[in-house]
């Protein structure tokens, strides 16, 4: 990107005109303190010494839109096409905790992910499907975290199989839906213990869990940079930790299943260093703050997702290539999971063929580009390495401001996050405007013969299908143990007690995620924001 005869990344640092060994000895770069070798502390050339040649990363799609029957079949198609992670998308309402009879629930039933109210959602989305059957399982369960921890202990529970033996991925992060998103419902601070329950559980437990998704994506998204990502990501992260130490948990039971998720934008070179910077910062915040003793807590697990934000309406078919860039500099950024996004989601839910499209990029960077043959194939490039150092530099800035403020939900409680994010937004926006920054078929190269695609559309009777399955199952259910179990939920929840115990519970006599939701906004009450 150029600004009057000068270069710079997409977050606004400098570019020269080209790199030499010097640029690396100003910057006081040594490889032994700052490079080290992949699968060695500080880790920025991977987290593994054999990266993907001993396991390619988890390649994970978007599954999951109307009833628990349409998200059952595209998850099945999904798997059939290769997929070996997925992720279980929710519709706003269950989301928010509402069932999908509730006023707040009309018109967004079904929409932007599927709807799950109950167990028997849950039987009905992975009928035929077991939990063991995929490498990772994956669910954007914020604000209703516990709820869809105990669902997938319940499920296993049903299907036989051991929790300690499947792979499960909670997003359980709730702070960047304060900053960025929406989708909150409690206030922050008990929002935060109720995602800190789920981090407590699994790690007395000793589940095989990410218990918590440090979301960078949704940030980058609204609009941040690629600086800002990362150290408002750590931030959030820190207040997790903070909240999970002073329960008595020990760094070393829950961080080594820890991951992050990380938008990859349009700036390629900068999304590379972007990952690498961030598993430095990582691995000293881990040993250095934290007192971690296990390499495995000091290795950043990295959940990638192209960008969304980055795709536009005009052209859609150029979009591949945006997708296919984005999930190229994941790989050699050194990533564990990737999410690729499809073409159309401009438009809305992914159709089925752009869905595999999206998965097909990943087949063929992974089994045709030879990235994949060795670790970290771009380090050394002097480029690279100057510019890695320059965003670590520029993250731990970040860190500290939000530490003198004294943390993140202070600083979400000041609004700092969110005027940090809608200046971004707002510079990046009028470099759009001004062609400062070029979009192709946006503001340059812009054609007037726009071909329609074909889109995807949820069914319009999916809420009174979903209506009908709560009806019946508030029926034929045991509506005595659901009062009991809600009831032994809000004690427990009154008290300040960890509620994953209290929520399997509701869960197996199938208590819906709005009535368990409902005890809880009784308790803690919903947050009107700032």
């Amino acid at each position: 990107m150029t600004q009057n005869g000068k270069y710079s990344t997409a977050s606004a640092i400098p570019v020269q005109s080209v790199y030499r060994p010097r640029d690396l000895d100003d910057a006081g770069i040594s490889y032994a303190a700052d490079l080290g070798d992949p699968g060695a502390y500080p880790y920025v050339r991977g987290i593994e010494t054999e990266m993907y040649r001993g396991g390619l990363w988890i390649m994970g799609q978007l599954g999951g839109y109307g009833t628990a029957e349409d998200a059952n079949r595209r998850l099945k198609y999904l798997i059939e096409q290769g997929v070996t992670g997925f992720s279980v998308a929710l519709d706003l309402p269950t989301q928010l905790g509402y069932d999908s009879d509730h006023p707040m629930a009309k018109g967004e039933v079904g929409k932007c992910g599927g709807a799950i109210n109950s167990l028997a959602d849950m039987e009905t989305v992975f009928d035929g499907i077991r939990l063991d059957s995929v490498r990772q399982i994956r669910v954007n369960a914020n604000a209703v975290g516990p709820y869809f921890a105990a669902l997938f202990l319940a499920l296993a529970e049903k299907q036989n199989i051991s929790p300690k033996k499947i792979s499960i991925l909670l997003q359980n992060e709730i702070l960047k839906e304060f900053i960025a998103r929406g989708g909150y419902i409690y206030p922050p601070k008990p929002s935060v213990e109720l995602c800190t329950d789920v981090i407590e559980y699994c790690a007395i437990n000793g589940l095989d869990w990410t218990p918590i998704n440090f979301c960078g994506y949704h940030l980058r998204e609204a609009g941040c940079t690629a600086v800002q990502e990362v150290a408002f990501t750590f931030s959030n992260g820190i207040a997790y930790f903070e909240s999970a130490l002073a329960r008595g948990v020990k760094v070393d039971q829950f961080a080594p299943r820890l991951a992050c998720m990380f938008s990859s934008a349009s700036d390629f070179i900068e999304e590379i260093a972007k990952f690498r910077a961030a598993r430095k910062v990582w691995a000293k915040l881990m040993r250095d703050r934290f007192g971690a003793r296990d390499a495995e807590s000091m290795k950043l697990k990295i959940f990638c997702f192209t960008s969304g934000s980055s795709l536009i309406r005009q052209q859609p078919l150029n979009n591949i290539v945006r997708i296919t860039l984005e999930a190229m500099a994941g790989v050699l950024g050194g990533v564990q999971i990737l999410h690729t996004a499809a073409y159309d989601e401009a438009y809305g839910t992914p159709s089925r063929d752009a869905a595999t499209i999206a998965l097909r990029i990943q087949q063929i960077i992974a089994h045709e580009s030879g990235v994949a043959n060795t670790a970290d194939p771009l380090g050394g490039s002097y480029y690279l390495e100057r510019l890695t150092g320059e965003i670590e530099s520029q993250i731990w800035k970040c860190i500290e401001e939000v530490d003198a403020m004294g943390g993140a939900v202070a600083a979400l409680e000041r609004s700092y996050f969110q005027n940090q994010i809608e200046e971004s937004a707002y510079k990046a926006q009028r470099e759009v405007e001004t062609g400062e920054r070029i979009v192709v078929g946006l503001n340059q190269y812009r054609t007037d013969d726009v071909k329609p695609i074909e889109t995807f559309k949820v069914d319009e009777g999916t809420r009174q299908r979903q209506i009908d399955r709560l009806d019946a199952l508030r029926r034929r259910r045991d509506n005595a143990a659901v009062k009991a179990t809600l009831e032994a939920l809000r004690q427990v929840a009154v008290r300040g007690e960890n509620v994953v115990p209290a929520m399997l519970a509701a869960v197996k006599a199938y208590a819906t995620i709005g009535e368990t939701s409902d005890v809880l906004r009784e308790v803690h009450g919903e947050y009107a924001g700032v």
